[in-house]
């Protein structure tokens, strides 16, 4: 009997750190080093945008679009894993329009339990997990969706980049038109009507490796804020139509652009 009582104890204990440990925010990662001095090379706002596209990017940058080719975002995160929302933080690693890495923790306590490595480099994708790795081209195409939406970071890029065209849908929403190899794949983008910016984009994508069918995914802009002078989205949202829920939550701590990644973005880890 006594024996039972402190296993009973000890599981109480563990449950209550749990419960406590979830709700516990990890600090976040150190500041991405960067340059003292940052100048953006400028492009024209283009003539003959849709008029929600147009009303965005004067209010996020006026006449002037910078040429951003790279970019560093860090910050905190909830991640639902098993059903179970996990708190965490993540270091995003991009050279726009051409791929990313990602690094993510999810934490118990403030410390790390989880931790994910992904990658989408040279048209392919890659997410490493430690129960388990997930490739094919199936990730390929979840990859380029989510390297395109995730430049709402850097909304520039969906005009300084050749490959991509904005077309008109209605007062309030526009089509985004993204390159994936020698075809392209389309978001539906609508923006707040009262505010004008970019609330949300919709798009099918591949859910895991090996589906046969495509999920109608959300990545929803919660916040627009300005982070060391650059004006972005600061928390913002990833759910499956079919879930319900969002799957992750991010808030944005540090944005660093123009950096040298080249060699950081094929790394692992912090």
């Amino acid at each position: 009997m006594k024996a039972l009582c402190i296993v009973i104890l000890i599981l109480v204990i563990v449950v209550a750190l749990f419960l406590v440990g979830i709700h516990i925010k990890p600090r976040p990662f150190p500041p991405f080093p960067r340059s003292a001095t940052l100048i953006l090379n400028t492009i024209p706002l283009p003539d003959g945008l849709p008029k929600p596209v147009e009303r965005f990017y004067q209010l996020i940058y006026g006449d002037n679009i910078p040429v951003i080719d790279s970019a560093v975002v860090s910050g905190r995160l909830r991640l639902r894993i098993m059903g179970i929302t996990f708190p965490g933080r993540f270091r995003f690693v991009h050279e726009t329009g051409k791929g990313y890495r990602h690094y993510i923790e999810s934490t118990l306590l403030g410390f790390p339990i989880i931790r994910v490595n992904e990658f989408y480099l040279n048209g392919k994708g890659r997410l490493e997990l430690p129960f388990g790795i997930s490739e094919g081209p199936e990730i390929d195409q979840g990859g380029n969706l989510g390297m395109w939406a995730e430049s709402t970071f850097f909304p520039a890029i969906w005009l300084t980049d050749p490959r991509v065209r904005w077309e008109p849908l209605d007062q309030d929403s526009a089509v985004l038109v993204v390159p994936f190899r020698e075809k392209e794949e389309r978001f539906i983008v609508r923006f707040d009507p009262q505010t004008g910016y970019l609330k949300l984009m919709e798009a099918m994508r591949y859910k895991s490796s090996g589906d046969k069918h495509k999920v109608l995914w959300l990545a929803e802009t919660l916040k627009w804020g300005s982070v060391d002078g650059h004006f972005l989205m600061v928390e913002g949202s990833a759910t499956w139509l079919d879930e319900g829920k969002p799957w992750a939550v991010f808030t944005v701590d540090d944005v660093v652009y123009q950096a040298d990644v080249s060699n950081y973005v094929n790394a692992y880890g912090l």
